[in-house]
C-alpha cells in the first residue's frame, strides 16, 4: 500500500544566531502561523547548531505571512528565509 504524499509547508532558515535554541526559533515564527515543526541542524562533535534548519508550518499561509515580513532580525542578526518547495 503505497503512502500519499503530505503536503508540507516548510521554509528553511539560515543564519541562526548560536544561542538560539529550537524553542526560540519556534516562539518566533508563530507569530506568522501555526508551527508544527522547528528543527535547527545540530553538530554531534560540538554539541551546537550549525546555523541552520527547517520550521514547517500547518498551511501555506504560515509561508506566506513569513515572507511578508523583512527582515527577520534575531539576536541582532538578519536570518536568511527561503521557502521550500515540495518533491513530488
Amino acid at each position: 500500500m503505497a503512502a500519499s504524499a503530505q503536503r508540507l509547508y516548510q521554509v528553511f532558515v539560515a543564519r541562526v544566531p548560536w544561542a538560539l535554541s529550537n524553542k526560540e526559533l519556534k516562539n518566533y515564527f508563530t507569530q506568522f502561523g501555526k508551527v508544527t515543526r522547528c528543527e535547527l541542524i545540530y553538530n554531534k562533535k560540538t554539541g551546537f547548531h550549525k546555523g541552520y534548519g527547517w520550521v514547517t508550518f500547518s498551511s501555506e499561509d504560515g509561508i506566506q505571512n513569513t515572507l511578508q515580513k523583512d527582515p527577520h532580525i534575531l539576536e541582532g542578526i538578519k536570518l536568511d528565509i527561503k521557502p521550500m518547495r515540495n518533491r513530488e
